[in-house]
């Protein structure tokens, strides 16, 4: 029973973990010490087992942590413990008719009321909420509604408040994950830039990329909403550029028409009357010029150091953000155009783009290309059409492939590459299946896969060759320590085979990378000229896995 205040206080207490572990004292009252919380960082924490409590005579106490799987070390200044009253809302007391009723329980029950009205409000406060002092609710007559949307329709968005401040859904949430690349698992409103034409993507639908860009004729196109069009920002900006060339143009003209001669003026004494076809052009010319300056100011705004405050620019000066208005990004040095929904870059960087008068010269010219790679036509032309049989390739020898367009090698041909009769490839079936690289001397030999070692004395330390063969048989002369290999492949499988000799009682020690269950070793036949098949399998670099001695002979 608790026989003490339960005072006007706050039931939560926050601390560092610069007490390491304890005592972190509390100054709420609590009944018994179930009547806690206790969160080291996020992770909530079980009595006995993660922290321990001390209960004062006034109701408050103290916690004192225990390191374990849910605090791991003794925590520091960087760590958090948050102490939380959180005593389960229940009844445990029951008044019956002409029972007693006892202080104590009453106190009790009275006491648990309390805290549990204490702890509600501690949540509260916790929670978002509208002032006190907001207009009055939307059931008390007033404008204020504090529910949030539905699920449905707030999943994936922006919280955000409407003209009476109530929750309302926003915009959708972007992640943007620069220039979009295969093999990539991207997420719904992941936003990407297609780096072959600069054009800005948003994920629709969350998938692992593949192919090749542009996005555009991608098999995954689909998965994808097209955000910026660069293609047209820079028509665009094309169409501004020529505007304003146009009104230059205007302007000249207007300037030079403008001039006026003697003969186009006659004064009198009251005023001044202007007369002949100069004048009129002149005048024409000039509307024609101010509309056309005019027509340009209002397509381009000047400079300034972002979108934002280009806008803010526009609808100062009483205008709207139109569709080819143009801007100069002070910040980044590029003109930005408007396309009726954002602004975009209007021009396509020429960084990394392969031009004619240079790179492509060893595209579209033949001779340049050959002379580029030191060849020249005559030694140099293979027409892979006309291929029929591959001996020897010379220096105008010209062949061609069969009809399903495939290059036949015969046994014990080579394929001589200039006059260097040292420098060829050549394919030996006869011998040993390989295929020589003369002059480098660079060989592929074929396959150890089903190939088997049969070593016949063995005593003392052995190293089994994995990359020479699968298979091993080895006739044990005396005892011996299986090294440690180098050679092995993750994956290789097969099997070592055992044979005593004719004095038996030979035994096997394993190095540290083969592995028996239980570490338990081999147990071989010991009988003279009896045989035992050990299978292996390769695990990782390092684990090769032997499995239990069997079929066993004699």
């Amino acid at each position: 029973m608790a026989d003490y205040n339960i005072n006007a206080v706050t039931r939560r207490a926050v601390f560092t973990g610069s007490a390491g572990l304890g005592p972190y004292a509390f100054t709420f009252e609590i009944i018994d010490s179930g009547d806690l919380a206790v969160y080291f960082n996020a992770t909530l924490l079980t009595l006995t087992t993660d922290y321990t409590v001390s209960i004062n005579a006034n109701g408050t106490g103290d916690v004192t942590i225990v390191t374990g799987t849910n605090v791991p070390s003794t925590p520091t200044a960087s760590d958090q413990i948050v102490i939380v009253g959180a005593r389960d809302i229940e009844r445990t007391t029951d008044f019956v008719t002409a029972g007693d009723l006892l202080a104590s329980s009453l106190n009790e029950q009275l006491d648990s009321l309390t805290l549990f009205d204490q702890q509600v409000s501690e949540e509260g406060r916790r929670a978002m909420r509208a002032p006190v002092y907001d207009p009055a609710l939307v059931e008390d007559g007033g404008v204020v509604d504090m529910t949030l949307p539905t699920k449905a329709s707030r999943a994936g968005k922006t919280l955000a408040f409407d003209s009476d401040g109530n929750p309302t859904v926003g915009e959708d949430i972007g992640n943007w994950r620069s220039d979009w690349a295969a093999s990539v698992a991207y997420g719904v409103r992941d936003i990407v830039r297609d780096a072959s034409n600069y054009n800005i993507y948003r994920c629709n639908t969350a998938h692992t990329s593949s192919g090749t860009t542009p996005i555009s004729s991608n098999a995954d196109v689909a998965k994808w909403d097209l955000v910026i069009d660069a293609s047209y920002a820079a028509t665009q900006a094309t169409n501004a550029a020529a505007s304003a060339t146009a009104a230059a143009a205007s302007a000249t003209a207007a300037a030079a028409d403008a001039v006026l001669t003697a003969a186009d003026v006659v004064s009198t004494n009251a005023d001044v009357v202007t007369t002949g076809n100069n004048v009129t052009a002149a005048q024409a010319a000039q509307a024609a010029a101010e509309a056309a300056a005019d027509d340009f100011t209002d397509r381009y705004y000047g400079a300034h150091a972002n979108d934002g405050a280009a806008q803010t620019y526009i609808t100062g000066q009483g205008l709207t953000v139109d569709t080819g208005d143009v801007y100069f990004n002070s910040t980044s040095n590029i003109i930005r155009v408007y396309d009726g929904a954002a602004w975009n870059d209007a021009f396509v960087s020429s960084v990394g783009v392969l031009q004619a008068s240079n790179n492509l010269s060893d595209v579209n010219n033949a001779a340049t290309a050959l002379t580029n790679l030191g060849l020249t036509a005559a030694a140099a032309e293979i027409n892979y059409n006309d291929i029929t049989t591959l001996g020897t390739v010379e220096a105008s020898k010209t062949v061609t492939a069969d009809s399903s367009g495939e290059i036949t090698v015969p046994d014990d041909k080579k394929i001589y590459f200039g006059t260097d009769s040292d420098a060829s490839i050549q394919y030996d079936e006869t011998t040993d299946d390989r295929l020589k690289i003369e002059g480098a001397q660079v060989e592929f030999a074929k396959s150890v896969l089903g190939s088997t070692n049969t070593d016949t004395t063995n005593t003392g330390n052995v190293t089994l060759d994995f990359a020479a063969n699968q298979n091993h048989v080895l006739t044990l002369t005396g005892n011996v320590t299986l090294v440690n290999p180098t050679t092995e492949q993750v994956g290789q499988s097969g099997f070592i085979v055992f044979i005593q000799d004719a004095t038996g009682g030979r035994t096997v020690s394993l190095g540290t990378d083969y592995e028996t269950a239980g570490a338990a070793g081999l147990t071989l036949s010991t009988a003279a000229s009896t045989t035992d098949v050990v299978p292996y399998i390769v695990a990782a670099s390092g684990r090769i896995l032997l499995g239990t001695p069997q079929l066993a002979f004699a």
